[in-house]
């Protein structure tokens, strides 16, 4: 009888071990899980704890944390005040990359248009949040170089939003019974959504509650919303509109607090279940039938977004800054990487595509960071520091 005590025991020892590691190489520690997770894709003798219902709530429910995470990121009354370039670059980026990419998924993979574009729309969002201690470890996270893509990153989280949701109404329209019970819950969603950012004022009140109070509060949000959104197959969406209600209601400094809890609880214990699990269900085999297609991908999308970057941004930050620009938002993370696993969980895309999106993103996570860092030093536009001057890297 296997114990899913020790397993999970064992793949937190692996992920603190290895990730140690990673982060040397300033890739996120927490990618170790993934690691894991495609050993297990390869031979996995605990088979029956990675497939049991106990084990899949609680990846689940990392999947709904991260997002939970996402949605503090979003500042609806920033979006609004955008500079006219980042609002013009975010959308220029990620619609050419999608473009391109749905191209590929179409003609190689046979989909729709639809799910083609959605896939690559997907796998466009950016993990801005990968490059942000790297940018600060190198001194230029408040420069325009910095700024330009951390912002960049942020936009793009409102994509996110009309993807999950294009997503939830594709998976109801199978049932035209639910699509009144999906559209009806959607809109609950987004009418309590509005409801917190009009009661903003209220929220001045919940500053003077303790932490501990307010993490509950936080916690009840997230999972009233997750309620909801569980009745349009939106759960996602729901756990992404709860962080974004969060944000425009709470105080900042008691909303800062909180959010430190949430990643806590997110970081430490639910997301690492959750990239293990999307690890192991990789599909070696396609991973082996189409080895040209995950570099093809990489090629394509990378070109994309460099050469885009390089044509929006080399007015506003220059030539080279606006190449960097293009590399740095390449990298992937939490967001991009859940689409895919709803779209797959749902039976749109296959097992073949999916361990192709998988693995081309982490291709991209431990690529960039070396590349960006790298060009960072050689272009002289930030000093080397820690691993990258110990081996003196050179391109």
């Amino acid at each position: 009888m296997q114990n899913i005590f020790l397993f999970v025991s064992s793949a937190f020892l692996f992920t603190f071990i290895f990730g140690r590691f990673l982060e040397k190489i300033r890739v996120p520690w927490i990618f170790a899980s993934l690691v894991f997770g495609f050993i297990l894709a390869i031979y996995n003798p605990f088979s029956s704890i990675t497939d049991s219902q106990a084990f899949i709530f609680m990846a689940e429910l990392g999947m709904y944390f991260l997002l939970f995470i996402v949605g503090f990121e979003i500042n609806l009354q920033e979006l609004k005040e955008k500079r006219r370039f980042i609002l013009r670059s975010t959308f220029s980026i990620i619609f050419f990359e999608a473009f391109f990419g749905s191209l590929l998924i179409h003609f190689i993979f046979h989909y729709s248009w639809l799910i083609s574009f959605l896939v690559s729309l997907s796998f466009a969002s950016i993990g801005e949040i990968i490059l942000i201690p790297l940018l600060d470890e190198f001194k230029i996270l408040k420069t325009k170089l910095g700024r330009a893509i951390v912002d960049i990153g942020v936009t793009g989280n409102i994509i996110e939003i009309f993807i999950l949701v294009v997503v939830s109404i594709l998976i109801a329209s199978h049932d035209p019974g639910r699509i009144y019970i999906t559209l009806s819950s959607l809109a609950v969603l987004f009418l309590l959504t509005i409801g917190f950012v009009h009661f903003k004022q209220e929220g001045e009140q919940f500053r003077f509650m303790n932490v501990d109070t307010m993490f509950i509060f936080s916690v009840f949000i997230l999972f009233l919303f997750l309620g909801i959104g569980t009745y349009a197959n939106a759960a996602p969406l729901a756990a992404l509109l709860a962080g974004i209600s969060l944000k425009t209601f709470m105080h900042q400094k008691r909303l800062d607090l909180v959010e430190k809890e949430v990643k806590a609880i997110s970081y430490g214990f639910f997301a690492p279940l959750f990239f293990l699990w999307v690890g192991a269900s990789v599909s070696v085999d396609a991973l082996i039938a189409y080895p040209l297609v995950i570099l093809l991908i990489v090629v394509v999308t990378k070109s994309v977004k460099i050469i885009v970057s390089y044509f929006i941004g080399k007015k506003e930050l220059g030539k080279k800054e606006s190449i960097l620009l293009g590399i740095g938002l390449s990298v992937k993370f939490s967001t991009s990487i859940i689409i895919t696993n709803i779209l797959f969980q749902e039976g749109l895309i296959s097992v073949e595509l999916y361990s192709v999106i998988i693995s081309s993103s982490i291709i991209f996570n431990f690529v960039v960071p070396f590349l960006f860092s790298s060009l960072l030093v050689k272009w002289k536009i930030a000093k080397n520091v820690g691993i990258y001057k110990m081996f003196k890297l050179k391109i």
